[in-house]
Parts: C-alpha cells; structure tokens; sequence
C-alpha cells in the first residue's frame, strides 16, 4: 500500500492565518494597482498625442488659410476694361478735337500738337505697354493710328504714389504710358484726332476718355495690332 503524502501543514494560530491572508490580498491589490495605473499612463500619453496632433491641425489650418487669404489679398487686381470699338460721340469736358493725316514717312515729322494726337507717322508703330522713358513721337503716333491712348505726363509733377494709381486706371492693352518732356500739364491723354490735358490721377475724365477713344472705330486702322513691332527704351 502507498504512502500517503504529508498533508500541508498550516499554522494553527488564527492570527498568523489571517495576516498570510492580507498579505496576499495587498499583493492583488498592488498589482491590480499598477495595472491601472499603467493603464492611466498610456492612456495619458495617447491623449498628449491625439492634443499634439490637433495644434499641429489646427496651426496647418491657420496656415493654409492664411496662406489662401493673402492670395486673395495680394493677387494682382485684373486689369480695368473699357468698352472697345463703341465710341458713342460722348461729349467730354477738356477734350480738343483735330483733324490730322495718316501718311507713313520716313524721318521725324513737325506735329501741330505737344505730345501729338494724330498725323504723319513712321511705317513701324510702338508696342504698347508701359514705358519708363520718352519714346519716339513718329513710333508712339503709329500706336495712335491702330486705336491705342497714349498716356504722356510730366515725371516731375507725379510722384510714385500717382503713377501707381494711375496705372490702375489702364487697361492691359492698347495702351502707351510713358513720360513726355515739355508738357503744359501733369497728365495728357492722347488719342487719334482726340486730346485732354489734367491735372490730376485721380480725376474721373481719365476713365471717361478711355471708354469713348480706347480702341475707337474712328481711328484710322482700330483692328490693327498694338503689339509685334519695335519696343521704345524703358520698356516695362
């Protein structure tokens, strides 16, 4: 017959019972302890992530529309447009009215009016567009023949600030801007047969020239290019 194993002896006094008892449920305890507190800690660290990830949103956020407002702001205006090919003989105070010819010639012609409005001009014509310099009448009169305005002004009497609003006021075409020795005013506008003198960048009369000459059918050649020949010094 087997022998039969020593039975697990325990203590027999109650007090030291209960106190193995307490000590293990401490160990549960502890353990059951840390465990949540670990679990605490990698929730903490997922909620520091998730708040970090959300400035870095949030300032991307701010950025981009920044950066979409800005283009909005900063974007170049469109050009102004007038109405072309549609002179409705609209009566402009200032305006002086001529009557010139159009023949080509070669070398410089003697022109009735300062800058000219019209008249006998060179076979090649002046490329539109915004000078820095005085370009040649016989060049700028061509323009003029194809339905162009030639913005002249006295670089003296106009400050940065005027030429920066004055060019706010042009269209992107069939357009010369250029200063222009001599003038009796600050300002001339210049178109075929049709001229006015001002004073002022800021005066209404520009907008209203624009929209009765700009590319007027009462020029001598008003579908003609403004664009293909010879550019003048200065040319922006």
């Amino acid at each position: 017959m087997a022998p039969t194993p020593p039975e697990k002896r325990t203590s027999g006094n109650p007090a030291i019972r209960a106190d193995i008892a307490l000590t293990t449920k401490q160990q549960r305890e502890q353990k059951r302890q840390e465990k949540l507190a670990e679990y605490q800690k990698q929730l903490a660290a997922r909620r520091r992530s998730k708040l970090a990830w959300w400035i870095v949103g949030s300032a991307a956020a701010v950025i981009v529309i920044g950066v979409v407002v800005a283009s909005f702001v900063l974007a170049p205006k469109p050009a102004v447009t007038y109405g072309a090919l549609d002179s409705t003989g609209a009566e402009i105070e200032g305006v002086q009215t001529f009557t010139n010819t159009s023949r080509h010639v070669d070398g410089p012609v003697d022109y009735p009016q300062t800058p000219p409005a019209g008249g006998d001009h060179n076979a090649v014509w002046l490329n539109c567009g915004i000078y820095t310099e005085p370009q040649v009448n016989e060049n700028a009169v061509h323009a003029l023949e194809h339905g162009a305005v030639w913005v002249t002004y006295d670089a003296a009497a106009l400050s940065d600030g005027d030429l920066a609003t004055l060019k706010t006021k042009l269209p992107s075409s069939y357009v010369v801007l250029s200063p222009y020795e001599g003038l009796d005013s600050p300002l001339v506008l210049s178109a075929w047969d049709h001229q006015l003198a001002l004073d002022s960048v800021d005066d209404p009369r520009i907008g209203e020239f624009f929209e009765e000459y700009w590319r007027s059918q009462n020029a001598p050649e008003p579908n003609a290019a403004c664009s293909g020949a010879i550019d003048g010094p200065g040319k922006q």
